[in-house]
């Protein structure tokens, strides 16, 4: 009898050295395209900011990407927010690229954060740095104290000495207030390299090595594939309020609504835009500095215009007022790296909402409390000064009737009055009106 032979089965322990190589295999550089995690800054650096771009570092090193790219086009913004983005880029696991794309800009907070980046790159055409520390005062802005540019001066140097860039250049951006071009950037060391695009830039570093948190990493990041991040709605919503323009508008539209609420009880509309505006303003203002005295001001001026609808003074406590509100808005944000073309737009904020707010709270809460104190229209009170044709004879000691309002009315009158002369109601007795002959 002949017997059929069937070939021997795997042993497990080859299958699963078979499984090992083949995943190895596709780890391995090349098989398989690298992610890039791309976060977008295109305006000016707030709380939103810092907030998007801590949860995308997190969420790059979460799934397992190779690097994270800042593409930076900002003219500044806030200390606060600056820091807290330089520290989650120190703190990262994940190397995190800075890059300023073609017709970008990376001006004073910006800079800090270009040069506080793994890699710095910028694209030909942009430019970078001026970014000496202001004061901003009611007539315009000026360099802040020694002090303050000295302690910016050594941050500036702390960065660009932890990323082996040249702190001397670093320095000047902060005590010269100078501005370099890409070139300038990368002759004098403060940048690591130019690309035309993200493409470029990538390809580019392909196997160069980074130190991140005390680590070596080598990028494998030719024919990367960039994964755009989509900011939340909180951040959207954190990025407008701590926008100190909006939050000093936000605080103006709290204490009006405030106010009208408190002149106007029961309808409950104005306290509640009042009261959620007024929220939404003072988590703004607590994440950039704020100047007491600026709020204080503010208030001020509310109660000025508070004070001239109750007792009309021929604009005097108006004219108070607005002072007092345009000197406390240009001095409530005191931030030393907002950029000129920011504070020039918020200037024109101030004016413009001084003048409308004027006029609305004096013409608007005026004619709200002139109707509180205005004499009752309707009611008994109201037939006073009434002229009324008798239908009957009056007299002191024998009540007639005459008609108001369609209605018929038991009347007195201490002279006579005979039907059908006219006569003025000059009271009220319970429901018996009391005449006198006209």
């Amino acid at each position: 009898m002949k017997h059929i032979l069937h070939p021997p089965a795997p042993a497990p322990r080859a299958l699963l050295t078979l499984l090992a190589l083949l995943a190895l295999l596709i780890s391995l550089p090349g098989c398989s395209a690298s992610v890039v995690y791309v976060i977008g800054v295109d305006d000016m650096i707030t709380a939103g900011t810092e907030m998007q771009i801590s949860r995308g570092i997190d969420h790059a090193a979460g799934i397992g990407a190779e690097a994270v790219l800042i593409e930076l086009d900002t003219p500044g913004g806030l200390v606060t927010s600056m820091e807290g983005i330089v520290s989650s880029i120190e703190n990262s696991q994940v190397p995190v690229v800075v890059f300023v794309p073609q017709g970008n800009r990376a001006f004073s907070a910006g800079a800090f954060i270009l040069l506080s980046g793994h890699i710095a790159a910028m694209a030909s055409g942009t430019a970078t740095g001026a970014a000496t520390p202001i004061e901003i005062t009611t007539t315009g802005t000026t360099a802040a104290e020694n002090k303050t540019i000295n302690a910016y001066a050594a941050r500036m140097r702390g960065i660009a000495e932890k990323r082996d860039r040249s702190v001397e250049t670093a320095e000047k951006f902060v005590t010269e207030g100078l501005s370099l071009t890409a070139d300038e950037a990368l002759d004098r060391g403060v940048i690591d390299l130019i690309a035309t695009d993200r493409r470029d830039l990538f390809d580019r570093l392909d196997g160069r090595t980074v130190n991140v948190s005390g680590s070596s990493i080598t990028l494998h990041t030719k024919e990367a594939v960039f994964v755009e991040d989509k900011p939340s709605l909180v951040v959207s919503i954190v990025d407008i309020i701590s926008n100190p323009q909006i939050a000093f508008v936000l605080f103006l539209i709290g204490m009006y609504g405030i106010i009208y609420g408190l002149a106007s009880p029961g309808t409950y509309v104005p306290e509640m835009v009042g009261a959620i505006a007024m929220i939404l303003a003072l988590y703004g203002m607590g994440m950039f500095s704020v100047s007491t005295f600026g709020a204080i001001l503010i208030v001020a001026a509310m109660i000025l215009f508070i004070a001239e609808a109750l007792t009309p003074t021929f604009g005097i406590l108006t004219l108070g007022g607005v002072i007092c509100l345009i000197m406390g808005a240009l001095m409530l944000p005191q931030e030393p790296l907002l950029p000129e073309d920011w504070i020039t737009g918020f200037r024109r904020t101030v004016f413009v909402v001084a003048i409308l707010s004027a006029g609305i709270v004096v013409l608007g809460l005026g004619l709200v409390l002139k109707a509180r104190v205005r004499k009752p229209t309707t009611g008994q009170e109201e037939l006073i000064g009434t002229t009324v044709r008798a239908e009957t004879d009056i007299g002191p000691d024998s009540s007639g009737t005459v008609k108001v309002h369609g209605e018929i009315w038991r009347a007195t009158a201490a002279g006579p009055v005979l039907r059908g002369e006219t006569a003025v109601i000059v009271g009220v007795d319970g429901l018996t009106l009391i005449l006198e002959k006209k």
